[in-house]
């Protein structure tokens, strides 16, 4: 009956008959809402600032836009199987529901969990970077001295309290940062292809020979996290117009759209300061690069208003994930993971108002966590952002690229177990591909750990950050093998949304 159920949403209406305060509201987007809610969790003006100069000057890989447009096609082969998933299940819980759906609700527990933790850490940690930067402008330009974590708490203020709206008006506040932010980056982009360094408008970095050395692997990680974002599309289906249609087109736009911004940034950035010079250059400058190459070429009113849209667009990532991060508790909670009560929606805008406040209650205690071990001056970064930011950060990106490995397998098991495997040939295909290289990358992020998070050789972090994810994984599969036990019912319904509501609407008729 299940899998009828799931095959007959072929339409983009999301109903249930439990009342609209256990459903989030149909319709509110479409194309562009979504594509701005995906892209902006990507924070494109802090990975050209942060992540690109780091690749470069940390561990020496000029080929660094050749590495975006490689990780560009592995993301679109794990798309292909995705998106076909995404038409046929629609749910808020996107990563654990299609691993449910695929591999068993057991399984899906375990997703569940892992992507609770996941992308509530990648969110939290943005606090940090974004409370470091906003006391440096204050220090720049106010002459006020500002420890890191007062505007980190403002922060989640303003962040719970816009999670609470309705998820159109947030696109449209999305909207707003991330356009202006992609805009200044693409005229830095435009400027130095204008005004190159002195070895001239170089494809150096798009040669296969760049990617050599013993930081190819880092990078390798660094970069794909720079991607994160662009498979939260599912997570918004019920809200969408017609999600069959939307969610599939955005994931390969987000996809295509970040692979072409990434591969551009880096490019421009290499040959700005020379494709030679770049990693000594990038190495002292750090995430100064970006900002010290546009003053030259556009002058330091225009830097200005880049380090202020460097903070903006951490606010429309921050915004991004607390609202994923909302929708994965509403959906857990629908189906008997968490509380009911996380399973409710805010009457008058729809927003999974139980799934935010957590959220921001996690992030005040993680962020006071951090600042009451916090013994530096102000100014210091090490604990905003090479601790907060930078462990939190990867926690998060492991746990992602689990996922996304998971639910590749996930696709191929699901099309399989409904007979469609024939037809679906291709696109399991791509997901099988997708799934081993995700895995690889995986290994890779777990084996280079302590040289992601700056950490020494031997260090405990190495072993204890990425054990969160462990743990989370642990703790989530022997709650769903409980759940099989002891409620079968709630096991059941695990990964089946709103489709839960209708089999038991069709089991009271039966008994009536």
């Amino acid at each position: 009956m299940t899998s009828q159920l799931g095959e007959s949403r072929t339409t983009g209406a999301i109903s249930t008959y439990k009342g609209q305060e256990q459903a989030l509201r149909a319709g509110r987007l479409g194309t562009a809402g979504l594509l701005l809610c995906v892209l902006a969790s990507s924070a494109p003006l802090m990975t050209v600032a942060g992540v690109m100069p780091t690749v470069y000057g940390v561990m020496g890989i000029a080929g660094q836009p050749l590495l975006y447009v490689i990780l560009g096609a592995v993301l679109m082969l794990f798309s292909v199987g995705y998106a076909e998933m995404s038409r046929h299940v629609h749910n808020a819980g996107a990563f654990y529901a299609y691993i449910a759906r695929g591999l068993g609700p057991t399984a899906g527990a375990g997703a569940s969990l892992v992507a609770l933790v996941a992308y509530s850490a990648m969110q939290v940690g943005v606090y940090g970077i974004l409370g470091f930067e906003v006391s440096g402008l204050f220090a720049t330009y106010l002459d006020i001295t500002l420890d890191w974590w007062v505007p980190a708490l403002g922060a989640v203020v303003v962040i719970g309290l816009l999670g609470w709206l309705k998820i159109d008006l947030n696109a449209k506040v999305l909207g707003v940062l991330l356009v202006i932010e992609c805009g200044l980056v693409l005229i830095f982009d435009f400027a130095a292809i204008a005004d190159p360094g002195p070895e001239g408008r170089s494809l150096h970095a798009f040669d296969p020979d760049t990617l050599t050395g013993a930081g190819l692997a880092t990078a390798l990680c660094f970069c794909i996290a720079a991607f994160v974002g662009f498979e939260q599309s599912p997570v918004y289906a019920e809200e969408t117009s017609s999600p069959h249609k939307i969610v599939p087109r955005v994931l390969f736009l987000t996809v295509g759209c970040s692979a072409l911004f990434l591969a551009l940034g880096s490019w421009a950035l290499s040959i700005a300061a020379g494709p030679g010079s770049i990693a000594e250059v990038a190495g002292k400058e750090g995430p100064g690069l970006l900002f010290g190459l546009t003053e030259d070429r556009l002058g330091s009113a225009f830097t200005d208003v880049l380090h202020v849209l460097y903070v903006t667009g951490m606010i429309a990532a921050l915004l991004s994930f607390h609202n994923v991060v909302a929708r994965y508790a509403f959906a857990m909670g629908r189906e008997g993971l968490l509380p009911a009560a996380f399973g409710r929606t805010n009457r008058a805008s729809g927003a999974p108002a139980t799934g935010s406040l957590l959220q921001s209650a996690v992030s005040v205690v993680v962020v006071l966590a951090f600042a009451l071990t916090d013994d530096t001056r102000a100014g210091d970064p090490t604990v905003p952002v090479l601790h907060l930011f930078t462990w939190m950060g990867n926690i998060g990106a492991l746990g992602v690229i689990l996922l996304m490995a998971a639910a590749s397998f996930a696709v191929i098991a699901f099309f399989v177990r409904r007979g469609a495997a024939g037809p679906q040939a291709l696109r399991l295909a791509a997901a099988g591909l997708a799934g081993v290289s995700l895995i690889v990358i995986a290994v890779y992020t777990v084996k280079e750990f302590d040289v992601l998070v700056g950490a020494g050789p031997g260090s405990s972090l190495s072993w204890l950050l990425p054990g969160i994810i462990g743990a989370a994984l642990v703790v989530g599969l022997g709650y769903g093998a409980w759940l099989k036990r002891a409620r079968p019912a709630v096991h059941g319904r695990i990964g089946l949304g709103n489709e839960a509501f209708q089999l038991q609407k069709a089991a009271e008729s039966d008994r009536m």
